[in-house]
This record gives C-alpha cells, structure tokens and sequence, in this order.
C-alpha cells in the first residue's frame, strides 16, 4: 500500500471517530437545554471572548434563554440567568443546586476538601460546624460589633498616616477586614506592620485576582499563570500549619479560644470514628478557605465602593449629612444606627449589587437527577448560577446599569429590600459570613466618613468604575485617593 493510500485510511479513521465523538455529544445533550454547538475537547471556547467570559455568557443567554448548556472544555455546564431561574434554582429548588461544582485550580489544591470547595454529608457538617463555633464567639453579636469597632478606629488611625496625600488603599482594607476573620479563626489580629501578615494578604489578592482570569476558571491540565494559584495556597497552608500547631501545643480542651481550637477538640473527639469528616486535612482546608473568603470579599467590596463614591461625590455629600446628623462627630458608629441611616444603607447595597464582587458565584452541582423546567438534570452535572444576571436584571431594578442607591428606598426614603439581591448568593450556598459582613461593611464605611472626605486624583466624571476584570470575582482598577481629615 502506498503511502498516500494509507494516508486516506487515516483520514477517514479520523473522520469516523469525529463523527462518533459528536454523535455521542448529541445523544448526551438531548436532554440538557439547548446552547451553542459544542466541539471535541474544547467545546464552546472557541465561540466566546475568553477575557469578557461572563460578559459573553451573558450575551448568549439573549439567544438561548435565561437556561442553556455550555461547554467549558469538555465539561458541560448549564448557566442560569436572571432572576427567576436563579430564585428557583438555588432557592425553590435548594437541595437539588447545593452541590459544589468543578474549579480547576483551585481544586488542584483544594481536592474537593474544605467548607467552601467540598460537597455532600462533608460540606453539610463542616459548614453546621463553623456557623455553631462563629455563634459561639460572637458573630451577629455585640462583642463581635464591638470588635469591628475597635478595628475600625485602627483603620482610621493608619489612614490618618497618610497625612492627606495620595495613596492606594489596598492593604489598608485587606488588613481591616482580614484582621476580624483571623480574630475569629486564630484568636487574635495582626498588626497593619507585620510581614508576615502583609506577605499572606499578598497571597490572597494575587490568587483572588488569577482565580477571576479565565486561565483560573476553566484550565487544568495545561501551563498557564493559573499554576500560581496551587502555589500560593500551599503557602497559605503552610502559614495555617504553624497556627493549627501553635494551638495545639497550648489548647485547653475546656477553654477553647477560638475555631482553630473547637476543630482540634472536635478531631480528637473523632478520632475512633472511621467515617469522620473532621480530620487534619479538612482542618487546614477550611482555615483557609476561611480566611481567604473573610479577608478578601469585604475589603474588595470597600475598595470598590470607595472608588464609586469618587465617582459620585453628590453620594458622598448625602452620607456625610446622615452619618452628620444620625451619629454626629463625638461618638463611633454602632449597628443600632443602621436602622435610622437608610440612605446609608442603600448606598451599602447598591455598592455590592453595582460592585457585583462574585458574579459568577462558584460552580454549583446538581446533587440528584432531576426535572427542572421542562428538562432533565443528572446528578453531578456542572451548573454556573450568573448571579450578575440577578444584581442587574431589569425587570427588579429600574436602571440597572446605573448606581444608583434609589435602587433600595421607597418613595418615602426608606429602606426596602429586593430579592433580587444576591450579593452573598442564596440557597444551600449562601455565605456563611453575611452576617459578619455586613456588619464590617457598614462599620468600617461609616467610621471612615466619619473621619473623612474622599479626595480624587483627577475630575470625578473621568472616574472608570467598570471593573478591571471580571471572572470569579470583579477586580475594581487599581487607584490612588486622598483622605481629608473633617
């Protein structure tokens, strides 16, 4: 046989075998909503802007509908948008959704281990656990306001090191909001100088900011900038190592002081019972999973919001005016203001709807088989909740593109809520910290205007509040502001 004979032979293999691979793809989509043709291997990649991922799933969702497939790769992946998909989904239909879906590089690491990454009678536990032990030491709690509050006037003490001149807020932010969760988890705070707690907060900005590129959502096998992120959790974990050890060689089983210590007793309880979820591994992976969530998503919402109150200083004027006449200027702010400060209030929330941190949520999983809007869904199958979709569908806000805090006052200017607000997602899922967050955002906000006027750099109508990117998470662009001492 000549060569070109056994070329031919190839080709029509290789035809063949593309053929059957596509036909078994059709088979195996017949009952999964419609969506873009896949191709082998890299499925729908090829068909959207891998740098505006969500922008162009949601572009997608105006030609299939607020439910369709979507492939990341070889994955299948159902994407829901808008509101009423999301409500019924993760909400209506809770349990069914509650399953954590595949991120690659994070769970390079993460193995499906830890509260925030793992799934089934694991996740259920640890997560049980952990709102127990946060109750226990406060959460939702006037000590732990009281906490927030003395870390707020640490916050204004190093912004007023700035002395009115130019800087990034970053770190500063980083260091408030990181220092509540680490008084929870490890039992104390960490000074806004110490190296090594800078170094870690660099950890967590770096991986936050490569988990939100589309490198650290859909690649795996492959080099790329999203191998860092596996690296940089190793050094988070290893930081962990040494206080889960400094713990254990001090720890009073009959005085715990803090979640570190209430998961060493709990492992030792544990420890003839086979099938235990709570062991040293799962131990070190929810630490930092913890510390990781606590740190970075209030300090990013703050560095946003800040960023859009440059942008709007007619927003900033009205807080200064509440915060002036509701708190005055000889006492610090406390949660009991909040129900006599709406405007504040809704400036709060309309900074985390516009902000939109976590737009994408992390990846759900069907948890069983089931029926859901006419089609079937197998256990197991990858589902992307657009929770964007929510923060800025039309049909529940009046100008959703637009910040604008009237998106949360009634016509009296009060507060009101809307369910289409899922700042800290909803179902099964939603964030365990709420709580805690919001108290931090409103704490940490209201001291710091108290303290301040926010200066720009430049004329506020130039201000870019468009995130500098957008993937797990909206990254707000890197800028400088002053604080003027009032």
């Amino acid at each position: 046989m000549d060569l070109s004979g056994a070329f031919g032979i190839l080709l029509a293999m290789a035809a063949s075998c593309l053929l059957f691979l596509l036909f078994s793809w059709k088979k195996k989509l017949r009952s999964l909503p419609p969506g873009p043709t896949p191709l082998p291997f890299v499925g729908n990649m090829l068909q959207v802007d891998v740098k505006e991922l969500i922008k162009s799933l949601r572009e997608l969702s105006q030609t299939y509908g607020p439910m369709y497939t979507f492939h990341l790769g070889s994955r299948p992946c159902v994407v829901l948008s808008g509101y009423q998909v999301l409500k019924e989904a993760l909400i209506d239909k809770a349990e069914e959704f509650s399953g954590r879906g595949d991120f690659p590089a994070v769970q390079m690491w993460s193995k499906g281990n830890g509260i925030v990454y793992g799934t089934g009678e694991r996740w259920k536990q640890l997560r049980r656990f952990a709102i127990t032990t946060f109750k226990n030491f406060g959460m939702g709690k006037r000590s732990m306001e009281e906490r927030i509050k003395e870390e707020a006037q640490f916050l204004v003490a190093e912004f007023h090191k700035t002395q009115g001149k130019p800087f990034d807020p970053t770190f500063f932010l980083s260091c408030a909001g990181s220092n509540i969760i680490c008084t929870l988890v490890f039992g104390d705070r960490f000074e806004y100088t110490d190296k090594k707690f800078l170094m870690l907060l660099d950890l967590i900005n770096s991986n936050w900011k490569l988990m939100s590129s589309t490198w650290g959502q859909i690649m795996r096998h492959i080099p790329g900038p999203h191998r860092q992120i596996y690296k940089n959790y190793l050094k988070l974990a290893a930081f962990v190592g040494e206080r889960l050890e400094m713990n254990r060689q001090t720890l009073d089983p009959n005085s715990p002081r803090d979640f570190i210590d209430c998961f060493l007793i709990k492992v030792q309880q544990e420890k003839n019972n086979p099938d235990t979820h709570f062991n040293e591994d799962t131990m070190s992976k929810t630490t930092v999973n913890l510390f990781f969530a606590g740190t970075e998503t209030v300090s990013s919402t703050l560095r946003y919001g800040f960023r859009i109150l440059l942008r709007h200083p007619e927003v900033e004027e009205k807080l200064h005016e509440e915060i002036d006449r509701v708190i005055g200027a000889n006492r610090s702010p406390c949660m009991e203001d909040r129900s006599r400060m709406p405007y504040t209030d809704a400036v709060i929330h309309e900074i985390q709807r516009y902000a939109d941190i976590v737009p994408m949520g992390v990846p759900h999983t069907i948890t069983r088989d089931i029926e859901f809007r006419g089609y079937h869904l197998p256990k197991d199958l990858n589902i992307i909740p657009l929770i964007c979709t929510s923060q800025f569908d039309p049909t529940q806000f009046k100008n959703p593109s637009a910040f604008d805090p009237t998106h949360f006052l009634d016509e009296s200017g009060r507060f009101k809520k809307n369910e289409a607000f899922m700042a800290f997602s909803a179902g099964k899922r939603v964030c365990l910290g709420e709580g805690l967050a919001i108290m931090e955002l409103f704490l940490f906000l209201t001291t710091t205007l108290q303290n301040f006027k926010l200066k720009p750099l430049m004329d506020p109508q130039d201000i870019d509040i468009t995130p500098e990117s957008t993937g797990l998470g909206s990254i707000p662009r890197p800028y400088q502001f002053c604080l003027i001492p009032r």
